[in-house]
């Protein structure tokens, strides 16, 4: 079979298990998640086993620590994709729900209900969580799923789908509803992104050159997960105790990881008092600071930020640190540098707080608070599908109500329409 046909096939298997899913029951698709949560604990041993082969491989090829992190698994986190597809068996079910309803004046009864998208190819990097938090939301909001990871996780990732979908199989999901492409090369992508007879919606997740490529190549709407270029400014008027301990947080928790802080902006009149100290901090925990050249003349460790480095996310322990002037100074930085992804203001007058907040243009924008908050299970809505940076059908954090559609139902008692 070729690259082509395998594709199609993946491609038709996942349209005919897509007619089956959305009409289950709410308590079947939530005995299949219960199942799929139970065989990951029960294979923990496996899963490791199969991930470390993949870690040896990525050291073996140098990727960064903060790499590594995000595709390494430990028992706490093969636990924690355990209980995330319990959460999701615990949130409602959005499929049928009547978003609002109303009565025309001839006496149509109209109603706006939520429905599966259909067919969705999640394309991934790095992280084998989302092989588990995708199929899981997907299952849930009655669409089936074709996964394709990234080739540094393939050992993991591939695990993991087999005991999932055998366990949504085993209590009565159509075979077919979560498939994982196992081809590593580019090309099988590519041949996906061309089957828009078969599949509604694309989202990638990952570097920029993936999301180039499947914007370029897709015949099939595209919801992008881009970078997450995140900054966070210190105002003026900032409480300088709380600012260290956002900034910290946001920048060192998981650098790895798409809602970390990448470049730190300083109001000119607070950088004296907060710079040297905060620095020694980050420098003690391992950060190379990158810093514009007033910076530079505070913290002597700092290199040299150049040009590039204010439109990199690192996802590494590097921080690039500006000085602004001001809070409008500030904006603009991050209307030429942000990615639309998350950004963060610390300080304790309300005019600053309200302007950033309608000014800024980000999926997440916070008042007081770290960027790292950026995700689905932060907000309340159970595991992500990811964080999307366009405007158009979901925005932030994708849940279960953003991989659902809708459609309008009418009841009538045989009206006609005259003209």
């Amino acid at each position: 079979m070729t690259l082509k046909e395998e594709m199609f096939h993946i491609a038709m298997a996942a349209r005919e298990a897509a007619k089956g899913l959305a009409n289950l029951s709410t308590e079947v698709k939530n005995k299949a998640l219960i199942n799929m949560a139970r065989a990951i604990r029960k294979e923990n041993k496996v899963i490791l086993a199969e991930n470390e082969i993949d870690i040896k491989e990525a050291e073996r090829k140098g990727i960064s620590r903060a790499l590594l992190d995000r595709l390494m698994l430990t028992s706490a986190r093969v636990e924690e994709i355990s209980s995330g597809l319990e959460k999701i068996a615990d949130l409602p079910d959005p499929i049928g729900e009547t978003i609002k309803s109303w009565k025309t004046p001839n006496d149509l009864e109209i109603s706006k209900v939520r429905v599966p998208i259909g067919v969705l190819v999640i394309i991934y990097e790095s992280r084998p969580n989302v092989t588990v938090d995708a199929a899981g939301l997907c299952l849930k909001s009655g669409n089936s799923v074709i996964l394709r990871g990234g080739s540094e996780a393939t050992h993991t990732n591939v695990i993991l789908a087999h005991l999932i979908s055998e366990a949504a199989e085993e209590v009565g999901i159509p075979r077919g509803a979560i498939q994982i492409v196992r081809k590593v090369e580019r090309k099988a992508v590519k041949e996906l992104l061309g089957l828009s007879q078969w599949i509604d919606l694309v989202i990638p997740r990952g570097g920029e050159g993936l999301i180039r490529m499947v914007g370029e190549f897709s015949t099939i709407p595209v919801i992008k997960h881009y970078q997450g270029i995140c900054h966070t400014y210190i105002d003026e008027a900032a409480d300088l105790k709380m600012a260290e301990e956002i900034a910290f947080n946001a920048k060192v928790s998981r650098p790895g990881v798409c809602n970390a802080m990448e470049t730190l902006l300083v109001h000119r009149g607070i950088a004296k008092k907060f710079l040297p100290s905060f620095s020694k901090r980050l420098l003690k925990a391992g950060v190379e600071i990158r810093g514009c050249a007033e910076t530079r003349k505070m913290i002597p460790e700092a290199r040299e930020a150049v040009e590039d480095d204010w439109k990199t996310e690192y996802l590494d322990l590097i921080l690039s640190i500006r000085i602004v002037s001001n809070l409008e100074a500030a904006i603009a930085h991050i209307e030429k540098y942000g990615s639309g992804h998350s950004e963060a203001i610390v300080t304790d007058s309300y005019r600053a707080a309200k302007n950033f907040l309608q000014v800024v243009d980000a999926a997440c924008v916070y008042v007081n608070a770290s960027t790292r908050f950026t995700d689905g299970g932060q907000f309340g809505m159970g595991a992500e599908i990811g964080i999307s940076t366009d405007k158009l059908h979901a925005r932030g954090p994708m849940g279960l109500e953003e991989l659902t559609s809708y459609k309008y139902v009418i009841q009538g008692e045989g009206q006609i329409r005259l003209k």
